[in-house]
């Protein structure tokens, strides 16, 4: 338990960025799966079209913090490799 005024503040203050990192990784995470769907499904045009929308969204979670900036260029090197195979 915070016993000092600054101690209260900042666990106001950790509950809150926490909220907003949270949000910010599932909404990353959604974009994603929308791409390994797209995928799945086989449809290169659309596996492209979620792929052009989740490649700022990983980039901007980079940025961010949410994720390491080289952990955000892997996971849009490996989608864009896996939706460049579909066309094979």
């Amino acid at each position: 338990m915070a016993n000092t005024a600054s101690a209260r503040k900042m666990t106001r203050k950790i509950a809150k960025r926490t909220a907003i990192n949270k949000s910010r990784r599932s909404r990353m995470r959604t974009f994603v799966r929308k791409v390994e769907e797209a995928i799945e499904s086989g449809n290169q045009q659309d596996a492209l079209a979620a792929l052009k929308a989740a490649e700022p969204e990983v980039m901007r979670a980079a940025q961010k913090g949410i994720v390491h900036k080289n952990n955000a260029s892997r996971k849009i090197s490996r989608l864009a490799a896996r939706v460049k195979s579909l066309a094979a």
